[in-house]
Protein backbone atom coordinates (compact mmCIF):
# COMPACT_ATOMS: atom_id res chain seq x y z
CA UNK A 1 0.00 0.00 0.00
CA UNK A 2 1.32 3.42 -0.98
CA UNK A 3 0.35 6.83 0.43
CA UNK A 4 -0.04 10.12 -1.39
CA UNK A 5 -1.52 13.56 -0.73
CA UNK A 6 -4.16 15.24 -2.90
CA UNK A 7 -3.06 18.85 -3.34
CA UNK A 8 -6.57 20.22 -2.85
CA UNK A 9 -5.66 19.78 0.82
CA UNK A 10 -2.33 21.67 0.62
CA UNK A 11 -3.44 25.18 -0.42
CA UNK A 12 -0.62 27.07 1.31
CA UNK A 13 2.17 25.43 -0.68
CA UNK A 14 3.43 26.12 -4.17
CA UNK A 15 4.02 23.00 -6.29
CA UNK A 16 7.74 23.26 -5.53
CA UNK A 17 7.07 23.45 -1.80
CA UNK A 18 4.52 20.64 -1.93
CA UNK A 19 6.82 18.07 -3.53
CA UNK A 20 9.78 19.02 -1.34
CA UNK A 21 7.85 18.82 1.93
CA UNK A 22 5.94 15.66 1.05
CA UNK A 23 9.12 13.90 -0.09
CA UNK A 24 10.96 14.98 3.07
CA UNK A 25 8.12 13.64 5.22
CA UNK A 26 8.27 10.25 3.50
CA UNK A 27 5.14 10.23 1.32
CA UNK A 28 5.21 7.97 -1.73
CA UNK A 29 3.36 10.21 -4.13
CA UNK A 30 1.22 13.19 -4.94
CA UNK A 31 -2.18 13.64 -6.59
CA UNK A 32 -2.34 17.00 -8.32
CA UNK A 33 -5.51 19.07 -8.30
CA UNK A 34 -6.19 20.28 -11.85
CA UNK A 35 -8.82 22.98 -12.35
CA UNK A 36 -9.27 26.67 -12.99
CA UNK A 37 -10.14 28.49 -9.78
CA UNK A 38 -11.03 31.89 -8.39
CA UNK A 39 -8.25 33.91 -6.73
CA UNK A 40 -8.23 34.18 -2.95
CA UNK A 41 -5.96 35.69 -0.33
CA UNK A 42 -5.27 33.93 1.93
CA UNK A 43 -5.34 30.76 -0.18
CA UNK A 44 -8.10 28.25 0.50
CA UNK A 45 -8.83 24.66 -0.39
CA UNK A 46 -11.15 25.60 -3.26
CA UNK A 47 -10.01 29.12 -4.27
CA UNK A 48 -6.52 30.53 -4.49
CA UNK A 49 -5.03 27.08 -3.84
CA UNK A 50 -1.33 27.45 -4.67
CA UNK A 51 -0.82 23.72 -5.29
CA UNK A 52 -3.42 23.58 -8.06
CA UNK A 53 -2.46 23.12 -11.70
CA UNK A 54 -4.67 25.37 -13.89
CA UNK A 55 -6.80 23.71 -16.54
CA UNK A 56 -6.06 26.71 -18.74
CA UNK A 57 -2.69 26.01 -20.32
CA UNK A 58 -2.63 22.47 -18.89
CA UNK A 59 -0.70 21.01 -21.80
CA UNK A 60 2.19 23.44 -21.26
CA UNK A 61 2.24 22.63 -17.53
CA UNK A 62 2.48 18.85 -17.99
CA UNK A 63 6.27 18.58 -18.55
CA UNK A 64 6.94 21.01 -15.70
CA UNK A 65 4.78 19.07 -13.23
CA UNK A 66 6.18 15.75 -14.43
CA UNK A 67 9.77 16.89 -13.92
CA UNK A 68 9.03 18.50 -10.56
CA UNK A 69 7.32 15.37 -9.23
CA UNK A 70 9.88 12.88 -10.47
CA UNK A 71 12.84 15.01 -9.35
CA UNK A 72 11.47 14.93 -5.80
CA UNK A 73 11.35 11.12 -5.93
CA UNK A 74 7.54 11.07 -5.83
CA UNK A 75 5.14 9.06 -7.98
CA UNK A 76 1.64 9.97 -9.15
CA UNK A 77 -1.25 8.24 -7.40
CA UNK A 78 -3.46 9.75 -10.07
CA UNK A 79 -4.75 13.15 -11.12
CA UNK A 80 -7.51 15.01 -9.29
CA UNK A 81 -9.43 16.27 -12.30
CA UNK A 82 -12.66 18.27 -12.27
CA UNK A 83 -13.80 17.80 -15.86
CA UNK A 84 -17.43 16.71 -15.88
CA UNK A 85 -18.36 13.46 -17.60
CA UNK A 86 -20.53 15.37 -20.07
CA UNK A 87 -17.67 17.75 -20.96
CA UNK A 88 -16.07 15.56 -23.59
CA UNK A 89 -13.49 18.15 -24.65
CA UNK A 90 -12.39 18.66 -21.04
CA UNK A 91 -12.28 14.94 -20.34
CA UNK A 92 -10.23 14.32 -23.48
CA UNK A 93 -7.68 16.90 -22.36
CA UNK A 94 -7.49 15.38 -18.87
CA UNK A 95 -7.02 11.86 -20.24
CA UNK A 96 -4.27 13.02 -22.58
CA UNK A 97 -2.52 14.97 -19.80
CA UNK A 98 -2.71 11.97 -17.46
CA UNK A 99 -1.10 9.78 -20.11
CA UNK A 100 1.63 12.35 -20.74
CA UNK A 101 2.37 12.57 -17.01
CA UNK A 102 2.48 8.80 -16.64
CA UNK A 103 -0.08 9.17 -13.86
CA UNK A 104 -2.22 6.20 -14.99
CA UNK A 105 -5.62 7.36 -13.65
CA UNK A 106 -7.71 10.53 -13.41
CA UNK A 107 -10.97 11.52 -11.78
CA UNK A 108 -13.95 12.46 -13.95
CA UNK A 109 -16.68 14.24 -11.99
CA UNK A 110 -20.28 13.10 -11.79
CA UNK A 111 -23.42 15.27 -11.95
CA UNK A 112 -24.80 16.72 -8.73
CA UNK A 113 -28.12 15.44 -7.50
CA UNK A 114 -30.78 18.08 -7.96
CA UNK A 115 -29.34 19.14 -11.34
CA UNK A 116 -31.97 17.09 -13.13
CA UNK A 117 -34.30 14.14 -12.71
CA UNK A 118 -32.16 11.37 -11.22
CA UNK A 119 -32.90 8.57 -13.68
CA UNK A 120 -32.38 10.85 -16.65
CA UNK A 121 -29.09 12.14 -15.23
CA UNK A 122 -27.97 8.61 -14.56
CA UNK A 123 -28.81 7.39 -18.06
CA UNK A 124 -27.07 10.33 -19.73
CA UNK A 125 -24.00 9.88 -17.55
CA UNK A 126 -23.83 6.19 -18.42
CA UNK A 127 -23.77 7.18 -22.09
CA UNK A 128 -21.01 9.68 -21.33
CA UNK A 129 -19.00 7.05 -19.45
CA UNK A 130 -19.18 4.64 -22.37
CA UNK A 131 -17.51 7.34 -24.46
CA UNK A 132 -15.04 8.10 -21.64
CA UNK A 133 -14.09 4.42 -21.38
CA UNK A 134 -13.28 4.29 -25.09
CA UNK A 135 -11.11 7.39 -24.88
CA UNK A 136 -9.38 6.24 -21.68
CA UNK A 137 -8.51 2.94 -23.37
CA UNK A 138 -7.13 4.87 -26.34
CA UNK A 139 -4.85 6.88 -24.05
CA UNK A 140 -3.90 3.85 -21.94
CA UNK A 141 -5.21 5.34 -18.69
CA UNK A 142 -8.17 4.80 -16.37
CA UNK A 143 -11.03 7.23 -15.71
CA UNK A 144 -12.22 7.27 -12.10
CA UNK A 145 -15.71 7.80 -10.67
CA UNK A 146 -15.58 9.06 -7.08
CA UNK A 147 -18.05 8.19 -4.35
CA UNK A 148 -19.06 11.73 -3.44
CA UNK A 149 -21.94 13.11 -1.42
CA UNK A 150 -24.67 14.97 -3.28
CA UNK A 151 -23.78 13.42 -6.63
CA UNK A 152 -25.43 10.56 -8.51
CA UNK A 153 -22.69 8.24 -7.18
CA UNK A 154 -22.84 8.89 -3.44
CA UNK A 155 -22.60 5.16 -2.64
CA UNK A 156 -20.73 2.11 -3.86
CA UNK A 157 -24.04 0.59 -4.96
CA UNK A 158 -24.83 3.59 -7.17
CA UNK A 159 -21.32 3.69 -8.64
CA UNK A 160 -21.35 -0.03 -9.40
CA UNK A 161 -24.67 0.32 -11.18
CA UNK A 162 -23.19 3.14 -13.25
CA UNK A 163 -19.96 1.37 -14.31
CA UNK A 164 -21.14 -2.25 -14.45
CA UNK A 165 -20.34 -3.75 -17.83
CA UNK A 166 -17.67 -1.20 -18.75
CA UNK A 167 -14.04 -2.27 -19.10
CA UNK A 168 -12.47 -2.13 -15.60
CA UNK A 169 -9.12 -1.48 -17.25
CA UNK A 170 -10.53 1.83 -18.52
CA UNK A 171 -13.03 2.84 -15.81
CA UNK A 172 -12.77 2.46 -12.04
CA UNK A 173 -14.15 3.78 -8.76
CA UNK A 174 -12.61 5.89 -5.99
CA UNK A 175 -13.87 4.78 -2.58
CA UNK A 176 -13.81 7.68 -0.11
CA UNK A 177 -14.18 7.18 3.66
CA UNK A 178 -14.88 10.82 4.55
CA UNK A 179 -17.42 11.49 1.82
CA UNK A 180 -19.39 8.45 2.94
CA UNK A 181 -19.71 9.81 6.47
CA UNK A 182 -21.77 12.58 4.87
CA UNK A 183 -23.79 10.46 2.45
CA UNK A 184 -23.73 6.96 0.99
CA UNK A 185 -22.30 4.96 3.89
CA UNK A 186 -22.41 1.20 3.33
CA UNK A 187 -20.43 -1.54 5.04
CA UNK A 188 -16.87 -1.06 3.72
CA UNK A 189 -16.02 -4.71 3.11
CA UNK A 190 -19.33 -5.35 1.39
CA UNK A 191 -18.75 -2.25 -0.75
CA UNK A 192 -15.29 -3.40 -1.77
CA UNK A 193 -16.63 -6.84 -2.63
CA UNK A 194 -19.45 -5.31 -4.65
CA UNK A 195 -17.09 -3.07 -6.62
CA UNK A 196 -14.62 -5.90 -7.13
CA UNK A 197 -12.21 -5.13 -9.96
CA UNK A 198 -13.74 -1.65 -10.32
CA UNK A 199 -12.18 -0.59 -6.99
CA UNK A 200 -9.27 1.35 -8.45
CA UNK A 201 -8.33 3.96 -5.86
CA UNK A 202 -8.97 5.02 -2.26
CA UNK A 203 -9.30 8.50 -0.76
CA UNK A 204 -9.14 8.92 3.02
CA UNK A 205 -10.31 11.91 5.02
CA UNK A 206 -12.74 12.22 7.91
CA UNK A 207 -15.85 14.14 8.85
CA UNK A 208 -18.31 14.57 11.70
CA UNK A 209 -21.87 15.81 12.10
CA UNK A 210 -22.48 18.68 14.55
CA UNK A 211 -25.70 20.33 15.70
CA UNK A 212 -25.89 23.90 14.38
CA UNK A 213 -28.04 25.25 17.22
CA UNK A 214 -30.86 25.92 14.74
CA UNK A 215 -34.19 24.14 14.58
CA UNK A 216 -36.56 23.45 11.73
CA UNK A 217 -40.17 24.58 11.68
CA UNK A 218 -41.19 21.28 13.25
CA UNK A 219 -38.77 21.81 16.16
CA UNK A 220 -36.22 19.18 15.08
CA UNK A 221 -32.48 19.88 15.41
CA UNK A 222 -30.50 20.94 12.34
CA UNK A 223 -27.16 19.15 11.90
CA UNK A 224 -24.27 20.10 9.61
CA UNK A 225 -21.27 18.08 8.45
CA UNK A 226 -17.75 19.36 9.12
CA UNK A 227 -14.39 18.02 8.04
CA UNK A 228 -12.46 16.51 10.94
CA UNK A 229 -8.94 15.18 11.58
CA UNK A 230 -8.41 11.51 10.72
CA UNK A 231 -8.12 10.61 14.41
CA UNK A 232 -11.30 12.33 15.61
CA UNK A 233 -13.89 12.11 12.83
CA UNK A 234 -16.81 9.68 12.80
CA UNK A 235 -15.30 7.46 10.12
CA UNK A 236 -13.69 4.32 11.56
CA UNK A 237 -10.22 4.52 10.01
CA UNK A 238 -8.95 1.32 11.65
CA UNK A 239 -12.06 -0.58 10.61
CA UNK A 240 -11.72 0.82 7.09
CA UNK A 241 -8.14 -0.37 6.67
CA UNK A 242 -9.04 -3.70 8.23
CA UNK A 243 -11.70 -4.13 5.53
CA UNK A 244 -9.24 -3.05 2.80
CA UNK A 245 -6.77 -5.68 4.00
CA UNK A 246 -9.43 -8.39 4.15
CA UNK A 247 -10.49 -7.53 0.61
CA UNK A 248 -6.87 -7.62 -0.53
CA UNK A 249 -6.51 -3.99 -1.64
CA UNK A 250 -2.87 -2.98 -1.85
CA UNK A 251 -2.99 0.07 -4.12
CA UNK A 252 -2.77 3.81 -3.61
CA UNK A 253 -4.37 5.62 -0.67
CA UNK A 254 -4.59 9.38 -1.19
CA UNK A 255 -5.10 11.63 1.81
CA UNK A 256 -7.15 14.81 1.46
CA UNK A 257 -7.46 16.22 4.98
CA UNK A 258 -9.58 19.38 4.98
CA UNK A 259 -9.50 19.87 8.73
CA UNK A 260 -7.58 22.88 10.00
CA UNK A 261 -6.89 22.15 13.67
CA UNK A 262 -3.19 21.56 12.96
CA UNK A 263 -0.88 23.67 10.77
CA UNK A 264 -0.53 22.18 7.30
CA UNK A 265 2.97 20.68 7.58
CA UNK A 266 2.20 19.21 10.99
CA UNK A 267 -1.10 17.88 9.66
CA UNK A 268 0.46 16.00 6.74
CA UNK A 269 3.30 14.66 8.90
CA UNK A 270 0.91 13.41 11.57
CA UNK A 271 -1.43 11.86 9.01
CA UNK A 272 1.37 9.78 7.52
CA UNK A 273 2.51 8.60 10.94
CA UNK A 274 -1.06 7.72 11.90
CA UNK A 275 -1.73 5.81 8.68
CA UNK A 276 1.46 3.81 9.07
CA UNK A 277 0.47 2.98 12.64
CA UNK A 278 -2.99 1.88 11.51
CA UNK A 279 -1.62 -0.33 8.73
CA UNK A 280 0.89 -1.84 11.14
CA UNK A 281 -1.85 -2.57 13.67
CA UNK A 282 -3.99 -4.23 10.98
CA UNK A 283 -1.03 -6.34 9.87
CA UNK A 284 -0.25 -7.42 13.43
CA UNK A 285 -3.87 -8.40 14.09
CA UNK A 286 -4.08 -10.45 10.91
CA UNK A 287 -0.78 -12.16 11.69
CA UNK A 288 -1.78 -13.08 15.26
Amino acid sequence: MRFSVFTASTPDWTPEEAVRILADQGWDGVEWRVTDQEPADPPGFWAGNRATVPMTGLEASVPVIAQLTRAAGLDFSGVGGYAKAADHDGVERMLAATAALGARQVRVTMPATGSGEYRELFARTRDDLEWVAERAAFHGVKALVELHHRTITASASAAFRLVDGLDPAAVGVIHDLGNLVIEGQEDPLSSFQLLGEYLAHVHVKNAAWRPTGDRRADGSVVWREEWAPLRTGQGDVLGYFTALAEFGYDGWVAIEDFSTELPLAERTRDNLAYLRDVVGLVHDRRAA
